[in-house]
């Protein structure tokens, strides 16, 4: 059997205000829900309000089942027609929530409460602005061949996605009927997308070609690995390679027509960071933030390598045996220096998690070359790219001991976890760099502020792009200039594949340095409420505790604290 596993995808969003309880309205735009006819789903308003946090969970599955679109002949319906007729039922089932008497309830079934709200925004917000089916190529992308380090795909996908490392190898039979079956659907679906598409945006657009260009590499390089396993999944991988093939040709000939805009705009981007990603903070503090740790980290770095300029400088593992062994060795000694250091409860999943995750040496064909950013920085010591492996401390979690409510359980949409699971793992570099990891190898330090140098520029440059002050090629050559030692071209795939991906997807690219910053204004502020009692692990402990959820909502539970919430939902 496969081992498929569910996980809730990014697709589409939209919210108008709704009461939750004691909670007030949610801070809606003028156009909030503006399309929603009230007459429609009359049926789902006439049930009788939930009482209980159960009856709040049965209701959490209902939805899901609504968010997802509808199937055709095994095939999503991104339709003009179906879009519409969701958004307008959207409403009634904001109401529906809102009319949970949550009186009595605890902190932690209110947050509950929240989380599906903040869905039902996200939905909102991908029926007005967004509009993925209808402006962006790259959300018609079926294969996705390796896991992410996040709890779902990051940015919007279609449902229907196929994730093949979920599968066991050789394939049994099985799974190869459900294989085909499943890439069986995706000429139908590109055809359905020439007819959805109907956007200008010039950049989402591009991007969606290269991405097209991608899935055609996949699907090639998949259908190659299993040839002769089974006849019907063979033919079921041509069908699909030709219809992307098809689908990317039809792209290029579009794309001279599409020259528009594809950000969101400043005042959507604000209505999005406070409404469903429940950020405290507005598209120009985090331009400023950004500002601030591009400038901050490029000065530290000059510090410290005028500190370390008589030490040897750091060359790049060569062999792959030292690969091998100097991986490995990174996770033991950063698992060893968490514990040690009561940074960090023990877990059976830590090093396991992390050695899963080594991969292998990839050889160049000369000392010029450079394999992409983040292995310029691991190779040259496997140790730090270890710290923002606490990504897969998260999912090991969620697999081993997930949270008890069955909300909180399952991954967010619309990458509502970011500014906590983003916000976490690029902490931990600077973090544990402060806490004495690199005492021992200083010029570690320096790769340090390289990463947080290269997370501002490429964060400036994702802002920018949605407040359409950006194309892609001044968003690729910022993010580039700003990253030291030509360690990320602008020509390069990791450069351009950020950059579209933050494109697609609001407030993701900000979420790194946006998330570390909230991390860190709780950390001040736990220390403060505890004095003595305080400690890196018992703060750790409790973060851990709250599940992956946006750090506001992670406030309020520890402390009990509610301001910022309110804060937004009055706003």
């Amino acid at each position: 059997m496969s081992h498929v596993q569910v996980r809730p995808k990014v697709v589409s969003t939209t919210l108008i205000c709704l009461l939750v309880g004691t909670l007030l309205t949610a801070g809606c735009s003028p156009e909030a829900g503006s399309t929603s006819d009230s007459s429609a789903g009359a049926d789902q308003t006439d049930r009788v309000p939930g009482t209980t946090h159960a009856d709040l969970v049965t209701f959490f599955e209902e939805w899901r089942g609504f968010q997802a679109p509808k199937y055709v002949d095994g095939v999503p319906d991104y339709s003009a027609e179906a879009m519409v007729a969701q958004h307008g039922e959207l409403a009634d089932w904001q109401a529906r929530l809102a009319a949970f008497d949550t009186t009595g309830w605890s902190v932690t079934e209110q947050i509950d409460a929240h989380v599906i709200r903040t869905e039902m925004n996200g939905l909102d917000f991908d029926h007005r602005v967004t509009q993925p089916w209808a402006r962006n190529p790259a959300f018609y992308m079926m294969i996705f061949t390796a896991q992410s380090d996040v709890p779902a795909h990051e940015g919007p996908v279609v449902h229907g996605w196929i994730d093949t490392w979920t599968y066991d190898y050789p394939l049994s039979t099985e799974d190869a009927a459900e294989l085909a079956a499943r890439f069986g659907t995706i000429p139908a679906l590109l055809d359905q997308a020439r007819a959805n598409l109907v956007g200008d945006g010039r950049d989402l657009w591009q991007g969606g070609i290269r991405s097209m260009e991608g899935q055609i590499r996949d699907l090639t390089s998949y259908a190659a690995s299993l040839e002769g396993s089974s006849a019907d999944l063979d033919g079921a991988l041509e069908a699909a390679t030709q219809a992307t093939e098809e689908f990317l040709a039809w792209l290029e000939n579009e794309a001279p027509s599409k020259t528009g805009p594809s950000g969101v705009g400043i005042e959507n981007y604000n209505w999005y960071l406070k409404n469903v990603h429940l950020v405290p903070y507005t598209w120009a503090e985090l331009l400023a933030i950004h500002r601030r740790e591009l400038a901050r980290s490029h000065a530290a770095l000059a510090l410290e390598e005028h500190r370390n300029r008589n030490l040897p400088r750091q060359d790049r593992i060569s062999t792959a045996a030292d690969y091998d062994r100097l991986f490995n060795q990174a996770v033991d000694d950063y698992v060893a220096f968490l514990v040690d250091n009561q940074i960090i409860s023990d877990r059976d999943y830590l090093a396991p998690s992390l050695r899963e995750r080594i991969g292998s040496f990839q050889p160049v064909q000369s000392e010029d070359e450079l394999r992409g950013f983040f292995s310029e920085v691991s190779y040259r010591d496997p140790l730090t790219m270890r710290t923002h492996g606490h990504h897969w401390f998260d999912l090991a979690m969620m697999a081993e001991d997930p949270h008890p409510s069955p909300i909180r359980a399952t991954p967010t949409l619309y990458n509502i976890w970011d500014s906590r699971a983003e916000g976490m793992a690029t902490g931990m570099e600077e973090w544990m760099m402060n806490a004495g990891l690199f005492d021992d190898n200083p010029r570690s330090r320096e790769l340090i502020y390289i990463l947080i140098a290269q997370r501002a520029a490429r964060g400036i440059s994702g802002l920018l792009l949605h407040a359409n002050e950006f194309l892609m090629e001044d968003a690729a050559k910022f993010a580039a200039e700003g990253t030291p030692r030509g360690y990320m071209p602008e020509d390069s795939n990791t450069v351009l594949g950020e950059q579209y991906f933050y494109l697609q997807q609001p407030y993701y690219g900000a979420s790194y340095l946006g998330g570390k910053h909230q991390i860190e204004e709780f950390m001040a502020e736990r220390k403060a409420d505890l004095g003595e009692d305080y400690s890196i692990k018992r703060f750790m402990d409790e973060m851990e505790a709250s599940g992956l959820i946006p750090m506001s909502l992670i406030r309020w539970e520890i402390t009990g604290r509610d301001d910022q919430i309110r804060e937004m939902m009055d706003g």
